[in-house]
């Protein structure tokens, strides 16, 4: 495993032990090789050739004819996504590197290039006629494509002229994708001066977890002192793409912010209004509840906000190193499933994550499918706390979820984010109920259930919070540019609302909006946490009334890739999220866990 010397002696000093960094040479030996420079050539020529031959006939193709063209597409679509995959995990490793920056912007613009000229396809697919397409799929070639044909044809209602449609993506590199880069970029050269040290992003809020009250109180005013000095600068950023994002749904016929990113999940507007209802209905009873038990705990009416993680009195926020998180992870994984814990250990024993913190490294964590030819890669930022190993937990969660849906082919191997989600939630959940399970010291007990219901509370309750932040902020955008302030005063009102008053929120925490990724990158992406999460507690229950047979179950699930949707997905388990309850019973867990906090004192 390929490990860096420098980053390992400063992890064995912090008690880590050596954390593996990525090899990426499975995707391109380098940026500058000759095979990606060819890669990128053949793309080009293959997008002109395919256009040639297809472009305005595939109405006179047969079945057979057609599933054949589909299938050179996703040839084409895979080689596209390999090249920029590539780029994209390069540009994550180090934001900071103008080179990197040319080299994967210069990428971006070439795949975007082959992808326009590629645009025809789907757009024709799309005007076939309904009675017309169902005779050709009677031939097993096209067939096999039905699920994707299904989904394309999904936005039918909502595609433009070939022109627009054109023009809409062939701008997107210097329009969205490049307001999101600037995010990125601001983002990882923000520093943090915290007594004599320059801290990134990801160092900074590590902070709020420690255990001395004093430092989490200046990391917390740091934070957002630092927030607050670019709030102009973000708020720009937001603006500008929140009112890029309303100028293409009103040409699409798009009635809602949300909707877009509703259809391209694959579930129902009123089933995401039911869930975010469920939600903030909940909030008395879960994150109000459990901040008043809180704030007992630390002897105070209310918590500043730079308390909200802090560890509880008594945990001695002992450092988790690297191998025995892996070892936790793999067990936990092995007792549900040895097939699900053998493709995990692939992770492990081969440079397939990037661990350590570093200046210039994207924050937080992701796990990147890359090509079904490939393999997934997970970017962390491991700092040995538990909420590292449950991050490992659920990135490990979609990277398995990733190569068992791979065989699916690069077409269909994706999922919508809410069931992409149910993987890496679950991954969490064997996780903390494995390390449950074997604690039997009632105040370590009472210690594990309280950051499980953090971290519960972060999933469920924030996650729906930022939604609705989200959503009043593009209905207010809608009629005017909003000013820092006013989006300040958004974010401390849903904030507020969904935290309760035992917890104190004011001074710079009104800048604590602009460092949130997923508003930039994929908006109203958020609401998907909180439906894995319920999800996972429904299943979860299923798993504990009836072991047998529901591993295999479980992976079937995520071998169907994108081929099924949520309701045929959850039939066998005998769920259904259209129904309310369903909503309930998943809030349901975490309000029991609560409910044992209070017991616990």
């Amino acid at each position: 495993m390929q490990v860096a010397t420098a980053t390992a002696a400063t992890d064995k000093k912090n008690g880590l032990g050596p954390l593996p960094e990525w090899d990426l040479s499975d995707l391109s030996p380098h940026r500058d090789s000759p095979e990606l420079a060819r890669d990128q050539r053949l793309l080009a020529d293959a997008a002109d050739a395919f256009c040639r031959r297809y472009e305005g006939r595939l109405a006179t193709l047969s079945g057979a004819e057609l599933g054949a063209a589909i299938g050179e597409y996703e040839r084409l679509q895979e080689l596209a996504g390999r090249i920029s995959s590539y780029a994209s995990l390069v540009h994550a490793g180090n934001l900071g590197d103008p080179e990197i920056g040319r080299f994967f912007q210069t990428v971006e613009e070439r795949i975007n290039a082959a992808s326009t000229k590629l645009l025809f396809f789907t757009l024709e697919l799309n005007r076939l006629d309904e009675v017309e397409l169902a005779a050709k799929q009677t031939d097993p070639a096209l067939a096999h494509y039905r699920p994707w044909l299904r989904d394309i044809r999904a936005f039918r209602p909502y595609q433009l002229s070939d022109e627009l449609e054109k023009l809409l993506h062939e701008k997107q590199v210097a329009g969205r994708a490049a307001w999101t880069r600037l995010f990125d970029e601001t983002i990882a050269d923000l520093r943090f001066p915290f007594r004599g040290r320059e801290l990134t992003e990801a160092e900074a809020l590590d902070l709020l977890s420690d255990a001395d009250p004093e430092l989490r109180r200046e990391a917390g005013q740091t934070i957002g002192e630092v927030l607050g000095r670019h709030a102009r600068s973000f708020a720009l950023i937001t603006n500008t793409l929140a009112k890029d994002k309303e100028i293409e749904d009103r040409w699409r016929g798009f009635k809602r912010p949300i909707s877009a990113r509703n259809l391209a999940n694959f579930v129902e507007d009123e089933v995401v209004d039911a869930l975010i209802a469920a939600v903030r209905a909940a909030y008395p009873r879960l994150s109000h509840r459990y901040y008043r038990l809180k704030a007992r705990w630390f002897g105070v009416d209310r918590l500043p906000f730079w308390d909200r993680n802090a560890p509880l009195p008594g945990d001695d926020d002992r450092v988790v190193p690297w191998q025995e998180a892996e070892a936790t992870v793999l067990a936990a994984y092995h007792a549900f499933s040895p097939a699900m814990a053998e493709i995990g250990r692939r992770f492990f024993t081969r440079p397939w994550i990037d661990a350590p913190v570093r200046p210039g490294k994207a924050s937080g964590a992701f796990a990147h499918p890359t090509v079904p030819g490939a393999h997934p890669y997970l970017l962390l930022n491991y700092q040995g706390r538990l909420r590292d190993v449950m991050t490992l937990a659920h990135e490990l969660g979609h990277g398995v979820h990733q190569v068992l849906a791979a065989p699916r082919g690069y077409l269909m191997a994706d999922t919508p984010l809410t069931l992409a989600e149910t993987a890496s939630v679950f991954g969490e959940m064997l996780t903390f109920r494995a390390l449950l399970a074997r604690e039997t010291d009632p105040g370590r007990r009472k210690i594990m259930l309280a950051q499980k219901v953090e971290d519960m509370l972060n999933t469920v309750v924030r996650q729906i919070a930022f939604v609705t932040f989200e959503m009043r902020l593009h209905e207010a955008r809608r009629e005017a540019e909003l000013t820092p302030d006013q989006i300040a005063e958004l974010w401390l009102e849903v904030q507020r609302e969904s935290l309760g008053p035992a917890l104190q929120l004011d001074g710079v925490y009104r800048h604590y909006w602009s460092y949130i990724p997923h508003f930039i990158h994929t908006p109203f992406y958020v609401y998907a946490y909180a439906f894995g999460d319920c999800l996972v507690n429904s299943l979860y229950a299923v798993y504990e009334d009836a072991h047998e047979g529901f591993a295999e179950r479980y992976l079937d699930l995520l071998k169907a890739g994108g081929t099924l949707r949520h309701r045929e997905l959850l039939a066998p388990f005998g769920l259904d999220a259209s129904d309310p309850a369903f909503w309930s019973k998943g809030l349901g867990v975490v309000a029991a866990f609560i409910d044992e906090l209070e017991q616990l004192g």
